[in-house]
C-alpha cells in the first residue's frame, strides 16, 4: 500500500498503528489524524518523513470537505489506498436505568456518524486509488476501508447487556460497513469491520489481556490478507470472522 490514513492516532491503538507502519509496512505516505498531537506522535513524525500529522476533530463534520481537499494534495494522483476509521469514544457501565441521552448521542456521533461522513468525503480519493491499481486484485493493495468496531457491537455475542451507548454505536457502524461493502463493490473498494481485541489502552482499561503491539500486528496481517471474499465481513484482529 502506498498511502494510509488513520484517525485517532495521538495515543492507544491509533498510535500503535502508526508505529507499526513505520517499522514494518513502510507505506510512502502515513496520514495520522488527531484532535491534539501527543508528544510521542510528534517524535514519530520527526523521525519519519513519510508521516503527516493532520489535525481533525471528527465531531466537526463541517470541516470534512476542506480536510479532504488537503488530503488530496498529499496523496496526489495515486489516491488513498487505505482508510482506517479508528477514532472512537466509549461510555462504560451504562445500565438501562442510568443511561443518558447525551451519552448515546456522543457515542453515535464519534463512532458511527463520523466514520460514515468521513468515508463519504474521502471516497473520490479511494476510488482514485482503486482505479490507479486496476491491474491488482480487490483488496488492501488497491483500496480498502477498515472500520474499527468492537465485539460489543455484536448482537449475537451480547450475553451481558448494558453498555448502551457503545454497543449501539458499534452495531450501527457494523451495519454501515455492510452497506458500504455492497455500495462500493463495483468500485473495487473493500470494506470490513474489525474488532481489535480487548486491548490494554486508556479506553480498554488496565485489565485488558492484549497489548497494543500484538493487536496492531494482527490487524495489519489481517488487512494484508484481505481479498474480495472478505468485503462486508466482521473480523477479529487475528482474522477470524465474528457474528453480527
Amino acid at each position: 500500500m502506498r498511502s494510509v490514513l488513520i484517525t485517532g492516532t495521538n495515543r492507544g491503538l491509533g498510535l500503535g498503528m502508526v508505529k507499526y507502519l513505520t517499522e514494518h509496512a513502510k507505506p510512502s505516505k502515513i496520514i495520522a489524524t488527531c484532535r491534539k498531537t501527543s508528544e510521542e506522535l510528534s517524535k514519530l513524525s520527526e523521525a519519519n518523513k513519510n508521516i503527516t500529522i493532520m489535525h481533525l476533530d471528527v465531531t466537526n463534520i463541517g470541516s470534512y470537505g476542506e480536510f479532504a481537499t488537503q488530503i488530496a494534495k498529499i496523496v496526489g494522483n495515486q489516491g488513498l489506498n487505505l482508510l482506517i476509521n479508528n477514532a472512537g469514544v466509549t461510555t462504560k457501565f451504562t445500565k438501562l436505568g442510568l443511561v443518558k441521552a447525551e451519552q448515546l448521542m456522543d457515542n453515535l456521533t464519534v463512532n458511527t456518524v463520523a466514520p460514515i461522513m468521513l468515508t463519504k468525503s474521502l471516497l473520490p480519493l479511494l476510488k482514485q486509488a482503486a482505479d490507479s491499481n486496476s491491474g491488482l486484485p480487490m483488496g488492501a493493495q488497491r483500496a480498502a476501508i477498515v472500520n474499527m468496531s468492537s465485539i460489543l457491537g455484536s448482537i449475537a455475542q451480547n450475553k451481558d447487556g448494558g453498555f448502551y451507548p457503545y454497543r449501539c454505536s458499534k452495531a450501527a457502524l457494523n451495519a454501515a460497513t455492510k452497506s458500504m461493502s455492497l455500495d462500493l463493490k463495483k468500485d473495487m473498494i473493500l470494506v470490513a469491520s474489525m474488532h481489535p481485541g480487548w486491548v490494554n489502552t486508556d479506553m480498554g482499561g488496565k485489565n485488558a489481556p492484549l497489548d497494543v503491539p500484538t493487536s496492531v500486528s494482527g490487524i495489519f496481517k489481517t488487512i494484508d490478507n484481505l481479498g474480495e471474499a472478505d468485503t462486508g465481513k466482521f473480523l477479529q484482529y487475528d482474522g477470524s470472522e465474528l457474528p453480527w
